[in-house]
């Protein structure tokens, strides 16, 4: 007697289904195909036009190519309209997407791009900026003025969890230093603005020395090849650099810092026990540590006890 499909025995035989995985960068491949195929399809004049613009689409079976390895064979003719078609969708990415994605954008980018925009897009596509001596210059009296207040000391990173507690612990260390002193250098800022993550670091941060006031100020210091005060455009680059950073102060101070946004955006693992010298350095500092969370409520909490930026910044 044959039963209905439900009655069959648990260990009925079922035929193996063959199966395929097909990872992202295929799946890259094969919408960057179906993109091609749309955009042709308006320019096909002729049944040559419409051979030759098809083989974007003929490019998906070259999927079914690969062999066991994972490897994907394409033919020669099949691989032109893919290389071009992935190059099209990369160049209509923006340049935070591309070069930032990863890293957060920089105050220093938004002043260089208001400086010369051309120089700062040669700078992302072709090479790094050439250190000149006026730059090694500036950076050299930029690293004495810290070393007048700060005292650095070395710790060795294991994981990218690790490098960004000890941006943070830097910030927080510095906050502790503006407050109990009442000034600080080289102060790292992380915060999210207009729905970007920004970073930079403030050239210096007093505490004013009136009891009317209590908002602290912040200070860019800038050097010069000539003794000369800097011309109109450098100034103005200079006010642009102050009112950043006092934008984002503000922004941290009103407790804008997502934490779930932050660790998705960098891809950071929130639980990853941190490597012991930076937990003893945290315990040593007072605020004790294990991993990037800890860091992260510790950084949202030292916001909650400064103030907004003073009005009226300086740029000397």
């Amino acid at each position: 007697m044959t039963g209905s499909p439900s009655e069959l025995p648990l260990n009925h035989t079922v035929p193996d289904i063959p199966t395929e995985i097909v990872s992202e960068e295929e799946m890259a491949l094969i919408e960057a195909a179906f993109v091609a195929a749309r955009s042709s399809i308006p320019s096909i004049r002729s049944p040559y036009d419409f051979h030759r613009n098809a083989r974007s689409i003929q490019s998906i079976t070259a999927l079914s190519k690969r062999s066991f390895s994972g490897r994907t064979e394409i033919d020669i003719e099949d691989s032109g309209d893919f290389a071009s078609t992935l190059k099209k969708i990369k160049a209509n990415e923006s340049f935070l997407h591309r070069f930032r994605s990863k890293k957060g954008l920089s105050v220093t980018d938004i002043t260089a791009t208001e400086w010369c925009e051309k120089q700062m897009e040669f700078v992302l596509l072709r090479a790094k900026r050439k250190t000149t001596k006026a730059m090694k210059a500036g950076s050299a009296r930029h690293t004495n003025l810290e070393e007048e207040v700060v005292k650095k000391v070395k710790v060795r990173v294991k994981s990218k969890e690790d490098i960004w507690a000890l941006k943070l612990l830097n910030f927080i260390i510095g906050a502790n230093q503006l407050l109990f002193q009442g000034l600080t250098r080289e102060l790292p800022l992380i915060g999210f603005a207009e729905g970007v993550w920004m970073v930079g670091v403030i050239d210096e941060i007093c505490m004013p020395a009136t009891e009317t006031n209590m908002n602290p100020k912040l200070i860019d210091t800038k050097t010069r090849v000539r003794g000369t005060l800097p011309a109109e455009p450098q100034r103005r680059n200079g006010r642009l650099q102050l009112m950043c950073y006092k934008y984002m102060w503000d922004n941290l101070v009103a407790d804008n810092f997502p934490s779930r946004e932050f660790y998705k955006f960098f891809a950071l693992n929130p639980h990853s026990m941190l490597s012991e010298e930076i937990r003893e350095k945290t315990a040593d500092s007072g605020f004790p540590a294990d991993t990037l969370d800890d860091v992260v409520r510790f950084y949202k909490n030292t916001w909650t006890t400064l103030p907004p930026a003073y009005d009226q910044l300086l740029l000397r």
